[in-house]
C-alpha cells in the first residue's frame, strides 16, 4: 500500500485591512464579542479616533479572514498614540498564538511608522507576553478598570482623545 502525501497546511497571510474585508470582519467581531461590544469604553474611543488601516492587519487563510487587529490614531494627553482594538480571532484558530502574532504585526507597523506608544484595554496576563504593561496615568472617556488600561512603547500620560 502506498501512502499519499498529505496536503500542505493552508497558508496564513497577514495583510492590511481592505474595504473588501469589511463584512467578514464585522461578522467575526459579532461572533467574538456579541452586541455588548458597542457599550464598551473602547468603542467610545473608536467614535473619535482616526482608523489606521496602514497599521491594522487581518490574518487570512484560504481567502477567509480568521483574525483581525485594528489600530486607531489618538493622543494620550498631548502626545501621539495608537489605540489597539478590537482584536479578534476565529474560535477554531484560538490558542495557537494567532492573536499575539496579529498584535506583534500591528505594533511593529506602528513602531516603523514612528508611533511612540500603543494603548489598549485588555487583560494584562495575555498582553504582557507581547510587551504591554499597566498604563497607570492614562484616562479613557468612560468607566474602565485602570488595571486593564495597558501600553507598549514610551510611557503615556493623560486622557485618550482625538489627535
Amino acid at each position: 500500500m502506498s501512502l499519499q502525501p498529505c496536503r500542505p497546511p493552508p497558508e496564513l497571510a497577514f495583510v492590511h485591512e481592505d474595504p473588501a474585508h469589511a463584512a467578514e470582519i464585522e461578522a467575526l467581531l459579532n461572533r467574538a464579542f456579541g452586541p455588548g461590544r458597542f457599550a464598551k469604553v473602547s468603542e467610545r474611543v473608536r467614535e473619535f479616533a482616526d482608523f489606521a488601516p496602514d497599521l491594522s492587519f487581518c490574518a487570512v487563510e484560504e481567502g477567509r479572514v480568521v483574525g483581525v487587529c485594528r489600530m486607531w490614531r489618538v493622543a494620550a494627553g498631548d502626545r501621539p498614540a495608537v489605540f489597539l482594538g478590537p482584536l479578534a480571532v476565529e474560535e477554531s484558530e484560538r490558542s495557537h498564538g494567532l492573536g499575539a502574532r496579529l498584535v506583534e504585526q500591528a505594533c511593529s507597523a506602528s513602531e516603523a511608522a514612528g508611533e511612540p506608544v500603543v494603548v489598549l484595554v485588555g487583560d494584562l496576563p495575555y498582553f504582557q507576553r507581547v510587551g504591554f504593561a499597566v498604563a497607570s496615568d492614562v484616562g479613557l472617556p468612560g468607566p474602565v478598570d485602570p488595571r486593564r488600561v495597558l501600553y507598549r512603547g514610551s510611557t503615556p500620560a493623560g486622557m485618550i482623545r482625538a489627535r
